[in-house]
């Protein structure tokens, strides 16, 4: 094992201009993340002189097996913390060989609403809270539970330490590094309200941006999970009971909201957020009606509010925000396994373009 990882560790460029580009791209259930790897002939930074690849979308529920060729256009590009040296890790869409976006891109929309002069002038930014469970291999049951057993109720494993207490924090560490290698944005990690639940932050980042940093974080994060043999789980309510969900908070400002009197622009998007309660919770995630109860963190699904500082709203603006006039709000509910790139220029649409 000790020459394979000789192996695993040789750094290219001592002999070679030649790099690896992982070609990164959802498949057809919107959550399963697929990757193959090509040569390139020297070191790329930018997506645009990236070649375009296909594969095919047979095996991925994309495309019928008569007509099976996808093609991927690169997107972003980030360092890759596995191979190391120049190799590079590429996020894709997909699109018909017509060039057609195909009906799971949901990048090329988003990225048509990024690129509206009204939203482009407003600046959005975003800091997306990412939360997912580690579970044992074998019997997809919490890291650190008794397999068949509980654990003891909730309230001392939230930002906790102790062998006790935090599950899997190896796993944690290794993607909080590996991120910002990447030239991910991840601004933070902490431990969870369930045991072996945990979070990282995204952010701030503009647009279209903030949804390929998301991809690419919860990518390196199913490869280190694969690594450390155990399974990733983005189930908003993975242990039903009196057990917390899992969800993907949503922070935004404008440049108005940004601005001072930005708290007025705040109000002003949240009640339009509340208008249009429905189309978001329908575009916040699968499962979410499990874990939107009320409870738990939570504001009922059917319902939305807002408040300051509370944490069982559907929207909650910040003590400094309410004290400052001016900054941003967090929408809290999406669900862990919501697709940032829906979300985000959903929340941009909605607060930006959208004429009641």
């Amino acid at each position: 094992m000790s020459l394979l990882n000789d192996l695993l560790n040789i750094n290219l460029s001592d002999t070679t201009e030649k790099i690896i580009a992982e070609y990164i791209w959802i498949g057809g259930s919107g959550m399963d993340l697929r990757s193959k790897a090509r040569t390139l002939n020297g070191p790329v930074s930018d997506p645009s002189k990236l070649p375009k690849w296909n594969y095919d979308g047979s095996s991925t529920d994309q495309a019928p097996g008569d007509d099976s060729e996808v093609i991927l256009y690169p997107q972003a590009v980030f360092k890759d913390p596995f191979r190391r040296g120049n190799n590079i890790l590429v996020m894709c869409d997909a699109y018909t060989p017509a060039g057609e976006p195909i009906p799971t891109n949901k990048r090329h929309n988003a990225a048509k609403i990024f690129s509206h002069p009204d939203v482009v002038a407003e600046e959005p930014w975003y800091g997306i809270e990412q939360e997912y469970t580690l579970l044992q291999k074998d019997v997809n049951w919490p890291l650190g539970w008794p397999v068949g057993g509980f654990p003891g109720p909730q309230g001392p494993y939230y930002c906790a330490a102790g062998a006790d207490k935090a599950f899997g924090r190896d796993i944690v560490n290794a993607h909080y590094k590996a991120c910002l290698y990447a030239g991910v944005n991840i601004s933070g990690i902490n431990g969870e309200v369930m045991p072996g639940q945990w979070e990282f932050q995204v952010g701030p980042s503009v647009g279209i941006s903030s949804g390929d940093q998301v991809w690419i974080a919860r990518y390196i994060l199913e490869r280190i999970t694969e690594i450390a043999g155990v399974v990733l789980s983005f189930d908003p309510k993975p242990i039903p009971g009196d057990w917390n969900g899992a969800g993907a908070h949503t922070n935004y400002s404008t440049k108005s909201m940004r601005n001072e009197g930005g708290i007025d622009v705040i109000k002003k998007a949240i009640e339009k957020l509340g208008l249009r309660h429905k189309e978001h919770i329908a575009a916040y995630g699968e499962g979410n009606e499990r874990r939107l109860t009320g409870r738990h963190e939570t504001a009922d699904i059917n319902t939305f509010s807002w408040g300051v500082a509370n944490r069982g709203a559907s929207v909650r603006v910040g003590r400094d925000t309410e004290k400052e006039g001016k900054g941003y709000f967090e929408d809290r509910r999406p669900a862990s396994n919501m697709d940032p790139y829906v979300v985000t220029s959903m929340i941009a649409e909605t607060t930006i373009l959208w004429k009641p």
